[in-house]
């Protein structure tokens, strides 16, 4: 299956180096690009890609922005953000608008292929590296909820599951540390995106961590 995206940069250049690096990809086409998050979200509407490379920094309607408005359409495509994690303050916002992942534009091109292919499957970029970070980002920064986030309905052993999807933990790795099978690790963790009303286990994540089950440190 053909994977579709969007790359949506305000920068030609990154745009059509991106689309260069992508075009020999077996199984990526690039099937539009646009150069402001408002074309971003028309694109996505209009030829419903499976992800969206989103850069955050954008004028008028920004990577934030047009995230949200994509997402919150409850459709398939998925937004992967692109940024400069050095300098970029607004990476948790992203997390919050519902992105599923993160790129940092100096990537080897085998991960942005990697994260591209992992995001339109469903899944979301976890542990290495980058989305971790920038996880760790988003919970250090102050804001609501002040308080750590209630978990209703979730059982004893979700919570534990939880606390290792928290840590960055795959079902296999989950499996073998809670001695269970990985079909029902799965189970587990289909049943927490529910539960917790996460889109994908990046916003798992976000909830271990803003129920205190792990922290930025782990």
């Amino acid at each position: 299956m053909t994977v579709r995206v969007v790359l949506a940069d305000d920068q030609p250049l990154v745009r059509a180096g991106l689309r260069v690096l992508i075009a020999d990809a077996p199984g990526i086409d690039v099937i539009g690009e646009a150069g402001t998050g408002a074309e971003a979200v028309r694109l996505a509407r209009e030829v419903a890609p499976d992800v969206v490379l989103m850069d955050l920094r954008m004028p008028g309607t920004d990577g934030i922005q047009a995230t949200r408005a994509i997402t919150a359409r409850g459709g398939p495509t998925r937004v992967l953000v692109l940024t400069t994690f050095d300098d970029d303050e607004h990476v948790h916002d992203a997390l919050r608008a519902g992105a599923s992942g993160f790129l940092v534009k100096d990537m080897a091109l085998d991960d942005i292929l990697a994260a591209i292919r992992v995001v339109a499957a469903g899944d979301a970029l976890i542990a290495p590296g980058v989305t971790r970070r920038l996880i760790a980002e988003f919970v250090r920064r102050p804001g609501p909820p002040a308080r750590p986030r209630a978990l209703a309905g979730v059982t004893d052993r979700e919570r534990e599951v939880l606390t290792l999807v928290g840590r960055g933990m795959s079902n296999a790795e989950i499996a073998a540390e809670l001695v269970i099978s990985v079909a029902t690790a799965k189970a587990h963790v289909a049943r927490l995106f529910t539960k917790v009303g996460a889109r994908d286990r990046v916003h798992l994540v976000i909830a271990a961590y803003e129920a205190r089950l792990v922290h930025p440190s782990e």
